[in-house]
């Protein structure tokens, strides 16, 4: 599947105020096959397509009604502030040539694990890291999370269903998701301890502070 999102060329002298007037983001695209080119997009048809695609969808990017280029979403420079995104690159890609993208893991099912013992599902990847040909890269890989039937088990790289083409660049033993076993009664008495013994210390620490205050009020009245 590939989506197509369109581009004006941008002489780089324009003022980010043209920018915010025209509601238009700064961007550029690069490749080996085309010169580094300036461009500006439309905020509104931008922030729809990342919001969907985000880096693991192939682009056809249309410049000023040219023939598309073949593109994925590379950096996106964002506004600190609110956190908007002010910059795009595009990666002009070749549809022979293997690339490298993270792509979106989507949790599916329930743990029984979770739900039959009262564990807690720990998620150690939001994103994994794939190899394959643009036209097999996939817009996101589901994790099964029904085989975590126990404590014991684990999710791994390595354990799950890849797309047909697609390999994942993480080592296979890489753990994915794992269920954590809820406290025991004594783990808990032992951290209440814990955070009694902190609050005394606390309290001693400011007892001490306040003898060492008085004994100076009183050598000073000496």
């Amino acid at each position: 599947m590939t989506s197509m999102i369109k581009a004006q060329l941008r002489d780089k002298k324009e003022s980010a105020a043209t920018t915010k007037e025209h509601n238009m983001i700064k961007a550029v695209v690069y490749g080996r096959e085309i010169p580094n080119r300036n461009l500006f997009i439309s905020a509104n048809d931008f922030f729809k397509l990342f919001r969907d695609v985000r880096h693991s969808m192939l682009l056809d990017l249309e410049i000023d009604q040219e023939q598309p280029v073949k593109a994925l979403i590379g950096e996106v420079q964002v506004n600190p502030v609110n956190m908007q995104p002010v910059h795009v690159d595009f990666r002009q890609v070749r549809m022979d040539e293997t690339v490298t993208v993270p792509v979106p893991l989507v949790y599916v099912g329930e743990s029984a694990a979770v739900k039959a013992l009262g564990g807690t599902l720990v998620k150690s990847l939001d994103t994994l890291e794939v190899e394959c040909l643009p036209g097999d890269l996939p817009k996101q890989i589901e994790v099964d999370l029904s085989v975590l039937q126990t404590f014991e088990d684990m999710i791994t790289v390595g354990s799950l269903n890849m797309p047909k083409g697609v390999s994942a660049t993480h080592d296979p033993e890489d753990a994915i998701a794992t269920v954590e076993a809820p406290l025991t009664e004594e783990q808990i008495k032992e951290l209440e301890a814990a955070d009694v013994g902190d609050v005394t210390a606390v309290k001693t620490e400011a007892e001490e502070k306040k003898e060492q205050q008085d004994k100076a009020a009183d050598e000073s009245e000496k």
